[in-house]
């Protein structure tokens, strides 16, 4: 009997959160724009952390790019000095506060902006971590700067900074939550909307951390994969 009565309750509370008047569609909805801003907000970020990587760590090698390296170094102490929702907050209501842009196009350019600070750390981490004897390999066939970072310290560096770079998308994947601060309907929002709706916190809530939880485990699994395939491939 109270078995039952527990499982007409949750079914009455599962049908009120997520059947009524097609409320899952708050969840879906946010799901959809969760992966929308991480997706391009990534790449966002990997494409300023290579530029930034690269030009300090050729500044630290050869002394050159003295004043793009100052910027860059103003970048980093600026974007990893503060939180990632004051910039967001700052760059919503601050600098595109009289644009038309989408909500959802502002916020990821937000957090690839704060994503590539952090991705550039990581870069210029894999770089130096490769042996100089391989600049001086790639120098003695007769390549010069640029085409010995790019052809034979790059693909060492990424592969060195693999697991690093994974961990930095998974945060990303989950600071995406803040996004609702300027009303970006993401997963995070889509589960209050329902609260809202239905005063009950446990089930939406709870419903958006399993999600987060499953694509989690998800990406840990394809990175570990990708991970162990590269190892396999340095002993061939």
């Amino acid at each position: 009997m109270w078995l039952e009565l527990q499982w007409r309750n949750f079914s009455d509370q599962f049908y009120d959160n997520f059947i009524k008047d097609n409320r899952w569609r708050y969840m879906t909805n946010g799901l959809v724009n969760t992966l929308t801003i991480t997706v391009v907000a990534l790449a966002l970020g990997l494409a300023i952390g290579f530029v930034i990587a690269y030009i300090r760590v050729t500044h630290d090698n050869t002394g050159k790019l003295r004043p793009f390296n100052s910027i860059a170094r103003l970048y980093l102490t600026v974007i990893r000095g503060t939180p990632a929702l004051v910039q967001l907050l700052f760059i919503y209501f601050v600098i595109f506060a009289n644009s038309s842009l989408p909500k959802i196009l502002v916020a990821a350019l937000s957090f690839g902006i704060n994503s590539g600070a952090y991705i550039a750390e990581i870069f210029r981490g894999g770089m130096m971590s490769v042996d100089k004897g391989q600049s001086e390999a790639g120098r003695s066939l007769g390549l010069n700067y640029g085409q010995t970072m790019w052809r034979i310290i790059m693909p060492q560096a990424v592969k060195n900074a693999l697991p690093a770079l994974g961990n930095e998308f998974i945060t990303l994947l989950k600071e995406t939550s803040i996004a609702g601060f300027v009303a970006v309907q993401e997963l995070t929002k889509g589960a209050d909307i329902i609260r809202s709706r239905t005063y009950n916190a446990f089930m939406p809530l709870t419903a958006a951390a399993v999600i987060y939880l499953g694509i989690v485990l998800i990406l840990e699994k394809l990175l570990g994969a990708l991970e162990g395939r590269l190892r396999r491939s340095d002993h061939r």
